[in-house]
């Protein structure tokens, strides 16, 4: 079969989406794509074990009957009130099962969920919520001292009414509670047949343009990525996976509201990361496997160190969102001795590129590669010419996989984003070695990745120009011993006797409706930023000047 890629209409989302025939035959074949939906799974996982617990949930223990029968009920009720297949509904919550309840309820009638990560605000949320016309909105009242529904409201009114608030856990006069739309509405009386290639998840990352891009993934895409996981991580039926990421995020959208029912296992929910009460979960729940950002290794091995007591029932921890510095790994041999720990590489538009080595005994691929190249293409391509390299040669990371998302939801951003013949452009640098493992060396991308989260340099950038004591900005990844990196901005203030502060930078980012972590934590002052000839700032050079603080300062 020829590899075509061409533009195909969702019919139910109305998305226009990439659709690579070779890819998708492939994928048939191989049984990535089972051609079902999650809904599909759930409900014969519901009917042939109702008593399995799938999610631990702070002390609530939630069987995949009870699960599926919330569901149901919460489906009738989105039904009812005019949701149609294709249609988008939002959730902006911490890890609570609810989550996973949503999640499934929208795949039963082929509605289209979208996580929004509860550090996002005013800003970020009117942008989603007005990009993806987003019909209903799940939050909480209060959840870490910030009312959610006060927010969302000044948002609805800027949108001119267009979605519904429904709190979670706690009611608010006005809105809608979710257990109680549960408790009083009938379970669906039919399941509505729903394509496995249609829109089931829109998610936003931040693009170098400052404004999010909405990664379209299907329920075939979601579940090569299952499998691939699954596999990979050799998981069984009876396996538990501790799960501390956000279910708003890509991570913890997969594992903690779709493999549960894709791989018939038990799912541990974190929904505030404490480094104590992780390390108990993990022992009381006799979790097997994990996958984080680095600071959550991190803590687990100082967690480990402090009871002087190592964490064995971990068996499998996948690390990556964040650099993973070698000596990370070696040292938690100690921590977990009875676990391969691994750097991993992917993206939200393509999950997970990058496995484990072959032998559990290879610590050196483990900690001084980013992975094995797994059930995925990769080639490296000079940045300059566009040239496939050759082995062990730096370039931009371009990947093609049957876990690979469907592009993008503003269908323009898909132009700079894949090659004609079908690879995603990753924006990473790095270079193949050993013949099937990659190195990343640096990025492409204008992006922070502080604790696993995407940051737009550019978006900080506008706000902080507005300052009237800021002549010039950049704003650049700023290495970070706790979040791996975090915001840096290198600033050429108005006035010398002036100085420009960080609570200052601090005040005006939160001002501006922007999430917290996006206000800068490392701040260097210049009379002037270096440029190319051409006019460019020189971040390279920014980048290296923080490095050079950190050091000196360590």
């Amino acid at each position: 079969m020829s590899n075509e890629v061409t533009k195909r209409l969702d019919s139910s989302s109305g998305y226009f989406i990439r659709w690579d025939a070779q890819v998708a035959s492939n994928a048939i074949a191989s049984g990535s794509w089972p051609n079902k939906t999650v809904a599909d799974m759930a409900r014969e996982l519901a009917e042939k074990e109702p008593e399995r617990v799938l999610l631990v949930d702070a002390d609530q223990q939630l069987t995949a009957g009870a699960l599926f029968e919330k569901a149901s009920r919460l489906a009738n009720w989105l039904l009812l009130k005019g949701i149609r297949p294709g249609q988008r509904i939002s959730f902006m919550l911490p890890n609570w099962h609810e989550a996973n309840i949503i999640n499934l309820a929208a795949a039963l009638i082929g509605a289209v969920v979208h996580p929004i990560v509860p550090i996002f605000r005013e800003v970020e949320c009117e942008y989603m919520l007005r990009d993806c016309a987003s019909r209903i909105v799940f939050c909480p009242v209060n959840y870490r001292n910030f009312d959610f529904p006060e927010m969302l409201d000044r948002v609805r009114q800027s949108l001119s009414g267009q979605f519904e608030i429904i709190t979670v856990r706690d009611a608010r006069e006005g809105s809608p509670l979710l257990q109680t739309i549960i408790s009083e509405t009938a379970p669906l009386d039919q399941f509505l047949q729903v394509d496995p290639d249609s829109v089931k998840l829109i998610i936003y990352t931040s693009g170098t343009t400052g404004q999010p891009k909405g990664v379209l993934h299907s329920h075939n895409t979601i579940h090569a990525e299952n499998l691939k996981t699954k596999s990979a991580a050799k998981l069984a039926k009876d396996d538990v996976m501790f799960n501390p990421s956000p279910v708003t995020h890509v991570t913890g959208a997969l594992y903690g509201l779709n493999l549960p029912w894709f791989a018939s296992m038990k799912v541990v929910l974190l929904d505030t990361w404490n480094q104590v009460k992780a390390y108990d979960l993990i022992e009381e729940n006799t979790c097997t496997y994990m996958a984080g950002a680095t600071p959550f290794l991190q803590s687990l091995i100082a967690e480990s160190r402090l009871r002087q007591k190592p964490l064995t029932s971990l068996r499998r921890f996948t690390c990556g969102g964040a650099g993973v510095p070698p000596s990370l790994i070696y040292e938690a041999r100690e921590a977990l001795p009875n676990c391969l720990v691994w750097r991993a590489f992917g993206a939200t538009e393509c999950p997970t590129i990058t496995v484990a080595p072959d032998s559990e005994g290879d610590i050196e691929h483990a900690a001084k590669t980013d992975g094995r190249i797994w059930k995925a293409s990769v080639r490296i391509e000079d940045v300059t010419t566009g040239e496939v390299v050759e082995e062990g040669e730096d370039g931009e990371v371009l990947a093609k996989a049957e876990n690979m998302a469907l592009g993008y939801a503003n269908e323009a951003d898909n132009a700079a984003a894949y090659t004609a013949d079908g690879y995603f452009r990753t924006g990473d640098l790095g270079r193949i070695v050993d013949q099937n493992f990659v190195v990343i060396s640096g990025r492409k991308k204008d992006l922070i990745i502080r604790a696993g989260e995407n940051i737009s340099a550019k978006e900080i950038e506008d706000v902080l120009i507005t300052l009237e004591s800021v002549v010039e900005v950049a704003v650049v990844a700023a290495a970070s011993e706790r979040t791996g990196e975090c915001v840096g901005a290198v600033i050429v203030p108005a006035a010398a006797n002036e100085p420009v502060t960080l609570s200052e930078l601090a005040d005006t980012i939160m001002a501006f409706g922007l999430a917290k972590q996006k206000c800068p934590e490392r701040l260097i002052i210049v009379e002037s930023l270096p440029k190319t000839a051409a006019g460019k700032v020189r971040k390279d050079e920014l980048r290296a000047w923080f490095k050079q603080e950190l050091d000196l300062n360590s």
